[in-house]
C-alpha cells in the first residue's frame, strides 16, 4: 500500500456535521496529519467567502478548491486559478431553475446573490458560510462574472429532476450536479473536485496513489475516481458508498476523525 501523502476533504456532510460545526475530534485529526508530514487541503462546492473560517484551526497552508474545484484560491482565498460559467450558459441555467420554481443564488468570487431574502435555505446558507447574501431584482447585470449557480429547494425529488434537465440544458457548457439533496450546482465545465485532485497531485509532485480523498455527495465521486484511497461518509448514500474504498462512520459520530485514522495506519 502506498504511503498517504496529502488528504483532500469535502467540507458539508463530511468535515462539518450537520449544525456546520467543526468538532473537536476533527481539529486533531488534521493535526495529526500535519504531525506526520502529510498534507491536507478542502476542496467543496462552497464559495471562496464562505471556506476561509476553517484555514485558521486547520492550519491550512496548501491551496483550497472552492466551487466544486473550478476556483483554487490560496490560503488567503486570494485567486490562483479561476475559471467561469459563460453569460449565455448561465442565463439558460437560470431559465430552468425558473421553470422548475426553485430558489436561486448566483455566486461570484467574492459575492452571493439572490433575488429572494426569504428564501427557504438563506438562512441556512448564511450560516454555513458566513456571509450574507446581496439582494438585487435581476441576476442580468451580472451574468459576466459567474463562479457557480444554485438552485436550492427542500423537495429532493423535485431537484432530482431539474438536475436532469439542467445536465441536457447545458450540455458539456456547464457542469450539474448536486452537492446536497437540496442543492444543486451549476459550475464552470472541465473542472470538478477530480480536476482539482488532479492539480494538487502536479502541484506537490505526489502520484494519484498517494492521495486520499473524504466525501458524501455525487459531487465528491470525481476525486474519489482520482485518489489512490477513498473514504465515503456513514451518512453518504449507498450510491456513493459503492464507489468508495472504505465508508466511515457518519460526520455525526466524527467519521471525518475516524478516517484520518485510518490514513494515518496506511502509512
Amino acid at each position: 500500500m502506498t504511503r498517504i501523502a496529502l488528504v483532500v476533504s469535502d467540507v458539508d456532510g463530511t468535515l462539518l456535521t450537520k449544525d456546520k460545526i467543526l468538532t473537536d475530534a476533527a481539529k486533531a485529526a488534521v493535526r495529526k496529519l500535519h504531525e506526520a508530514g502529510v498534507g491536507f487541503t478542502i476542496v467543496s462546492s462552497r464559495p471562496a467567502i464562505g471556506m476561509g473560517f476553517l484555514i485558521e484551526p486547520l492550519s491550512i497552508t496548501l491551496p483550497v478548491g472552492a466551487f466544486n474545484g473550478s476556483s483554487i484560491v490560496d490560503d488567503k482565498l486570494r485567486p490562483i486559478e479561476q475559471h467561469l460559467i459563460a453569460p449565455a450558459v448561465a442565463q439558460r441555467s437560470l431559465d430552468v431553475l425558473d421553470a422548475f420554481g426553485v430558489d436561486i443564488w448566483l455566486f461570484t468570487n467574492d459575492r452571493w446573490y439572490t433575488r429572494n431574502p426569504d428564501g427557504e435555505y438563506v438562512p441556512h446558507e448564511k450560516r454555513a458560510i458566513k456571509a450574507d447574501p446581496t439582494i438585487i431584482p435581476d441576476f442580468t447585470p451580472h451574468l459576466a462574472s459567474v463562479c457557480k449557480i444554485v438552485g436550492a429547494s427542500s423537495d429532493a425529488a423535485l431537484l432530482q429532476r431539474c438536475e436532469v434537465a439542467m445536465k441536457e440544458a447545458v450540455g458539456a457548457e456547464a457542469t450539474a450536479v448536486r452537492s446536497q439533496t437540496y442543492y444543486l450546482d451549476v459550475t464552470p465545465p472541465g473542472h470538478d473536485k477530480g480536476t482539482f485532485v488532479d492539480a494538487m497531485s502536479r502541484r506537490l509532485g505526489i502520484p494519484a496513489a498517494a492521495v486520499a480523498t473524504i466525501g458524501d455527495m455525487e459531487n465528491d465521486l470525481p476525486m474519489f475516481a482520482k485518489s489512490g484511497v477513498s473514504f465515503a461518509m456513514g451518512n453518504a448514500a449507498d450510491g456513493i458508498k459503492q464507489h468508495a474504498t472504505h465508508v466511515t462512520e457518519s460526520n455525526e459520530r466524527d467519521g471525518f476523525a475516524a478516517a484520518i485514522e485510518m490514513v494515518l495506519q496506511l502509512g
